[in-house]
């Protein structure tokens, strides 16, 4: 039994105690509040989210010290400015992480849904229903209010979290866990149905990959060297993103207003999320008198811009590009930009060196943008629109605790719904196999 482990273990892991020993008793401790979790009603889990968010209000000050220690270490370790961009926190960034516990809060539950449900001729009468997933290991870099995101987003399907943050950002990730067992403990449900992994020792990211035997699966958000890691290293199922390596395509037929103003969103509004534009690709048809003032606007706000031979002859600033540049995300004010042939030239070039994550296309002609939407094998296209809309709170998912590019259980997006799966209720009424 569940209980029988916990209970042999000490009152919490110590410092001292081997990492096999940390992820026994935080594993145990997770099975256990994800057995009670999955039998909570909607509104004692909503109860919990909505303290959860007074808590992170209310610990704003201790948040922000937090943050601050982290950000001091993190500028002395040299992170670049996006990076810095991604770690820093900012009393309304913490008031958005309240109002987005409460969003999380607001939405329907997505437990216990019926998806389908039909009669067989025998009388037999079968229903498909949502469940939680069980415990949810979720691995990330540096931004602390994905802490938020992740165990309020568990918490809503019913699933236990354990949570691995970046080194980055583990003071102000920690001050956050504690808001949210604030929460629960406040709803009358286990703490622990959210922990922190207590350190930022890599081996403790290795404890989680191992451990199948507690965790249903590993969420990876992060760069291409956490992805890969856990890829290799997982005995976990994984549910990832690769590269955010996204691109905005601008067609002969788009307008040029839209198309200034969408490159300009895309890429500098925030360069290091993964849903910012990383590649321009434009028509040929278009570039004389559109791409001139696209790159002027780009790099007056300080991007640096590596184009090909033809960007280059438009613009002295412009750096060549290599081939190295079509298949990287900077994450950073650093764009590539190239010139193609129409429509079928950006969904080539896209589903060659994209990564499946978002793309957009700027035009007015419907035709041209219905090919584009139809032919990009992408988690999430769009159609004159920025990509940095790539997010599941811009989706009305409420948050999101990563864009997943696989195919397989989800894609996108990664909400409180996808952190479901579901089982067969069979109801008879003495039926018994010929």
């Amino acid at each position: 039994m569940v209980e029988d482990k916990v209970s042999a273990l000490k009152e919490t892991p110590a410092a001292t105690d081997t990492t096999a020993r940390i992820m026994d008793w935080i594993g145990n401790a997770a099975k256990e509040a994800a057995a009670r979790l999955a039998q909570a009603d909607g509104e004692t889990k909503n109860r919990a989210l909505r303290a959860a968010a007074q808590a992170v209000r209310d610990s704003s000050a201790a948040i922000l010290d937090a943050n601050e220690r982290d950000m001091q270490a993190a500028e002395a370790k040299g992170l670049v400015r996006a990076m810095l961009d991604r770690l820093a926190l900012t009393p309304e960034r913490i008031e958005a992480i309240a109002r987005g516990l409460e969003e999380v809060a607001a939405l329907p539950d997505p437990v216990g849904r019926v998806l389908a449900e039909w009669e067989r001729p025998n009388g037999l009468k079968i229903a498909r229903q949502s469940v939680p997933l069980g415990v949810i290991g979720i691995i990330y870099e540096s931004r602390p209010n994905v802490t938020a995101d992740a165990g309020g987003l568990c918490l809503k399907a019913g699933n236990a979290a354990i949570l691995r943050g970046g080194s980055e950002s583990f003071h102000s990730s920690t001050a956050i866990v504690a808001c949210l067992q604030a929460g629960l403990k406040e709803a009358g449900l286990p703490e622990t149905a959210v922990q922190a992994m207590p350190g930022t020792d890599r081996e403790l990211v290795g404890a989680m990959l191992r451990a199948n035997a507690y965790i249903d699966v590993i969420v990876p958000r992060g760069g291409r060297s956490l992805i890969e890691r856990v890829m290799n290293e997982s005995r976990v199922p994984v549910m990832a993103h690769l590269d955010g390596i996204c691109h905005v395509y601008v067609d002969g037929a788009a307008d040029p207003k839209k198309a200034r103003r969408i490159a300009l969103n895309a890429k500098m509004r925030r360069p290091g999320v993964c849903g910012a534009m990383e590649t321009l690709l434009i028509d040929a048809q278009a570039m004389a008198a559109m791409l001139p003032s696209m790159l002027d606007d780009l790099i007056t706000e300080g991007c640096e811009v590596r184009g090909d031979p033809a960007v280059c002859g438009l613009d002295p600033r412009v750096v060549p590009a290599t081939e190295a540049d079509w298949s990287t995300e900077y994450l950073d004010a650093i764009l590539s930009v190239k010139v193609v042939n129409g429509v079928e030239g950006a969904i080539r070039h896209i589903n060659m060196y994209g990564s499946h994550h978002t793309d957009s296309i700027v035009t007015e002609d419907a035709a041209t943008a219905e090919r584009f939407l139809a032919a990009v094998d992408s988690a999430i296209v769009l159609h004159n629109a920025s990509t940095q809309f790539a997010d599941g709170g811009e989706f009305g998912m409420g948050a999101e605790i990563g864009i997943s590019t696989g195919k397989l259980h989800a894609r996108g997006p990664v909400g409180a719904e996808q952190l479901t799966s579901y089982k067969y209720i069979v109801r008879g009424d003495g039926q018994i196999r010929p």
